[in-house]
């Protein structure tokens, strides 16, 4: 059966390396991957192994965000990780390279790179280039036309500009174009060890892509002849420095939900706990957007993320001893790296940070018992009192938000987003994104039991758990409680008396499940919390 898919006689003594790519026409993240799997087969082959390419499910959480289909967009980091564990395994593939491009790829693919515990190299399909419109200045993203929604709204832009905005936001191939959740993973993909040096910061459309692809296939023969394998490098050590990256680079909520579920699947030990740790230590360095001003691209443009690891490593907040898929110590491979040139304004120095602290703040209190992930990069304020406008659905949040419902000193809550609840998990970029339309970023707070988007800022508080769904107390929440975010004493509460929350407690009745057939029917009843990376394979009953 292998002859006529191009196997020759020899190729049978040769080790089989897969090649998992994620293309898709669903999104402009993938429309490239299948060129770029094409050049990692080349590289396996020409360093002595026999490369088999197959796919993976990608969806856009871009094209859905907002929609009842957000709802499959976590969920598919779980299929895309059971894809390619199942052929992997069932092909009985000796080694193999992942290339995906969008949010869930990354993590879906290490899952199922910890699981498979074979040789394994995964390549970050690279970042898109900036939109443009003629005679106007602005480098424009997805994120553009998210926040163009609520200004078109409220008539502070004409049709024929949000029309313009629109159309050329997105120029071609590769992932947002912020430091959002594809290029964050990316990047704590490379801290981890588990890509080649600079992977994680290289446009989609370039000369250094294609390279960057070739040697992945050559490195996965390389770590079969020295007996490297994926656990080896997946410690304890490992993400730390994923997590001390992430922080530096002011990186998406979501990289704590999916380090989180990649560690589960490595048996590595890493809890929310972990983040603030590290985040007492690691300070905020990267201007970049959607807090900051600068997009990946111009990142790259001055030499990627290297520079600043190299940084890190120098004043000792990484484990310069932790292996990497190259072979050689994370100390090693940044040996010879050059600082960033001399001017640049886009990674501020250790002594002049943007931060001090990680904008990652997990919180805990009477609404967060087993925690919950803010992001506060210290321009919103650093605590916020104000009365609760309950929502049970994004939908009719953003209804609210957009008919000028919600008002300053307002905390939006959007409850029954979580995990089970949703199902699914589904991300609020839009109303994050329309709370800033309307100019409202530092007079409003968002808190869900649902997720961020990696372009969402603002006062916003995720994760939220126990959820809404399952009992927690966001679900007691009315309008016009007190609600108080304090990211300096990491509290999130409901300003109420124990005693009212015991007798709302008591009248509380568990919705019906939304979905009771299907892939988000079997999703809900597996997942797990949150605050473990709603991963679905740890209660299981066997």
């Amino acid at each position: 059966m292998l002859y006529p898919v191009g196997f020759k006689p020899e190729d049978f003594s040769k080790p089989m390396i897969g090649i998992a790519s994620n293309w898709s026409m669903v999104t402009p993240c993938n429309m490239h991957l299948d060129q770029l799997a094409r050049i990692a087969e080349a590289g396996a082959n020409e360093a002595g192994g026999k490369a088999i390419i197959f796919d993976t499910i990608t969806v856009s959480d871009g094209i859905s965000m907002g929609t009842e289909g957000m709802k499959y967009s976590l969920v598919s980091r779980e299929v895309i990780a059971d894809s390619i564990e199942t052929v992997v395994g069932c092909m009985g593939m000796d080694g193999f390279v992942a290339v995906g491009g969008c949010d869930k790829n990354m993590p879906g693919a290490l899952m199922a790179i910890a699981r498979l515990n074979r040789p394994a190299v995964f390549v970050y399909g690279g970042t898109i280039l900036p939109g443009c419109i003629s005679g106007d200045g602005r480098n424009l993203d997805i994120v553009s036309v998210f926040e163009a929604i609520p200004a078109h709204a409220n008539h502070k832009i004409s049709d024929q500009e949000f029309q313009a905005i629109e159309s050329c936001a997105i120029p071609g191939p590769g992932s947002c174009a912020g430091m959002y959740t594809a290029n964050t993973m990316a990047s704590a993909v490379e801290a981890l060890g588990m890509s080649l040096p600079n992977s994680s910061a290289q446009n989609a459309v370039s000369e250094a892509k294609k390279d960057d692809c070739r040697r992945a296939g050559a490195a996965v023969v390389n770590m079969l002849k020295l007996g490297i394998r994926p656990l080896d490098i997946m410690t304890k050590k490992a993400f730390e420095n994923a997590i001390t990256v992430v922080i530096a680079l002011c990186g998406s909520t979501n990289a704590v939900l999916h380090l989180l579920a990649i560690a589960h699947a490595c048996k590595v030990r890493l809890t929310l706990d972990d983040f603030t740790r590290m985040g007492k230590r690691v300070p905020v360095l990267a201007d970049l957007k959607p807090s900051g001003k600068h997009l990946m691209s111009e990142l790259v443009a001055i030499g990627g993320i290297r520079p600043l690891m190299k940084t890190l490593l120098d004043a000792g907040l990484l484990h310069g001893d932790a292996l990497t898929v190259t072979g050689e110590t994370m100390a090693e491979t940044l040996r010879d790296v050059k600082l960033y040139p001399a001017g640049q304004s886009i990674v501020r120095p250790l002594n002049d940070p943007i931060k001090k602290e990680s904008h990652l703040v997990i919180l805990y209190g009477n609404l967060a018992s087993e925690g919950a992930v803010a992001k506060i990069t210290g321009k919103e304020g650093l605590s916020f009192t104000g009365r609760a406008r309950v929502f049970n659905s994004e939908e009719a949040a953003l209804k609210s938000i957009l008919d000028d419902s919600i008002i300053a000193g307002d905390v939006v809550v959007i409850r029954f987003e979580g995990p089970k609840g949703g199902p699914g998990m589904r991300e609020m970029l839009a109303p994050t994104s329309a709370i800033m339309g309307k100019g409202l970023g530092k007079e409003v707070a968002l808190i869900t039991d649902g997720r961020f988007s990696g372009g969402s800022h603002g006062f916003v508080v995720g994760h939220i758990t126990p959820e809404a769904y399952v009992g927690g107390p966001l679900a007691l929440v009315r309008n016009g409680d007190s609600i108080t975010i304090d990211a300096e004493k990491r509290q999130l509460n409901l300003n109420l008396p124990a005693a009212e929350l015991k007798r709302r407690r008591k009248a509380w009745k568990a919705p019906k499940p939304r979905y009771t057939r299907g892939v988000l029917a079997k999703y809900a009843g597996a997942v797990t919390s949150a605050s473990l990376g709603a991963v679905t394979d740890l209660n299981l009953t066997l």
